[in-house]
């Protein structure tokens, strides 16, 4: 497998070459690759996924960064499969059309659409819809289900084709997709393109503040190239005549920011809350490069929390392992400097279960064989599910099992 790898030397919103190193991370594969042998899956080359500060406008990112063939071929993920996801997309849609007056009919595209569970939603209402979305088994598994999608990055040769066939967008949303892109100045011409007059452009984003506040250091991979905050958003998205007119801070993945956008000078006036998230973060230094500092501190101790503990489990002969072979799985097990104890990943996706995911090379059991095998302590990899996964495995619990959570604090949950 060759993969490719390029690091950028200016800031992804800003283009200045002030930038600092904020975050030193221990280097990780590629996620989304499952293979057939341990073997392949440890040979699988590891790359940087350091988090940098922008010294000129605030942004922080991710640097180094994978061929999208990489990142996309094999993507296995899908919206309507995570718990919670389809129901955060449906309140956003109803919230969204009273709130922005959006009526119910138009075109709504959706980039980075998945499985077109988002706009199924609209669809729903009377809108038409076209996804777009560079993953293209995914794009083909959405196209199954009644959603038209592009199998393409989007940019504005791709806003032009849609231009050319369905005229222009009264919606247009990006959810978390905005952060997955390395040119972001193309993503958002396009998008600019593409929005009608009157249009709106919702972006959801994995917020800074919760990664920083909440030592999400799962949300850290190659696919997150942006850790998105408001102030740079703000400045970045008005260099292309846009302007944010709200703002939303939701508990979805554990903290993200919603915003709506317009046309600079639009008819739709600009809510308190994007002043107020604003303030919120100048109060926070989130502008500021000691604020990300801080979860350089925080990953140190959770490190030296987490080998301490599966150290002792280890000396103590305890059977270890894991749930939930997730995109940010390896993020944990290296970060966390926990390489060689988890002795098998439980998971019941259908292309996971009998592989290896690429890094330690762990073996992928059904979620099924939990309370077969019943090992002593299971460390939760899907960190975004953890409350879902302890409470759907009381059992487990009932019988002397016990979890392991490693972010924010390193806790073990039992009966």
């Amino acid at each position: 497998m060759t993969i490719n790898i390029k690091h950028r030397r200016t800031c992804r919103l800003c283009n200045e070459e002030d930038i600092s190193l904020a975050v030193s991370m221990h280097p990780i594969p590629p996620q989304e690759l499952y293979l057939e042998t341990k073997e392949q899956a440890q040979a699988i080359p590891r790359f940087p996924v350091d988090v940098y500060f922008c010294n000129n406008c605030s942004h922080v990112q991710q640097l180094d960064i994978l061929d999208s063939d990489t990142l996309w071929q094999e993507y296995t993920y899908l919206s309507g499969q995570a718990k919670g996801m389809k129901q955060h997309f449906e309140s956003f849609t109803k919230a969204a059309i009273k709130k922005h007056t959006l009526g119910s009919s138009g075109l709504v595209v959706d980039i980075g659409s998945n499985d077109g569970s988002l706009l199924v939603n609209f669809q729903k209402v009377g809108f038409s819809v076209q996804g777009v979305d560079p993953a293209s088994q995914v794009a083909k598994f959405a196209q199954a289900q009644g959603i038209p999608t592009i199998a393409s990055g989007f940019d504005p040769g791709v806003a032009s084709e849609i231009i050319a066939e369905h005229g222009k967008a009264k919606v247009i949303t990006a959810f978390n997709a905005y952060a997955h892109a390395d040119d972001l100045h193309a993503m958002t011409r396009g998008i600019k393109a593409l929005l009608d007059d009157d249009g709106v452009f919702f972006f959801e984003v994995q917020y800074l503040l919760d990664v920083i506040d909440k030592v999400l250091i799962g949300s850290i991979f190659h696919e997150h190239m942006s850790h998105h905050s408001l102030i740079p958003l703000q400045r970045f998205l008005a260099q292309h005549q846009l302007e944010i007119i709200d703002v939303e801070h939701v508990s979805i993945q554990h903290g993200s920011l919603i915003g709506a956008v317009q046309h600079m000078g639009g008819k739709r006036h600009i809510y308190p809350s994007v002043d107020e998230q604003i303030s919120i973060e100048i109060t926070q230094k989130l502008n500021h490069f000691s604020k990300i500092s801080q979860l350089k501190a925080a990953i140190s101790n959770l490190k030296a929390d987490a080998q301490a503990l599966t150290m002792q489990l280890i000396n103590d002969n305890c059977t270890i392992a894991a749930f939930g072979a997730a995109r940010s799985g390896q993020t944990l097990i290296s970060q966390l400097g926990i390489e060689g104890v988890i002795q098998y990943i439980l998971d019941d996706h259908p292309q996971k279960v009998g592989k290896y995911p690429a890094g330690d090379g762990i073996p992928i059991v059904p979620t099924s064989t939990l309370l077969e095998k019943m090992p002593d302590y299971t460390i939760i990899l899907a960190w975004v599910h953890c409350e879902r996964i302890i409470r759907d495995n009381q059992a487990y619990l009932d019988k002397g099992g016990k979890f392991i959570v490693l972010t924010p604090k390193v806790i073990i949950r039992e009966a």
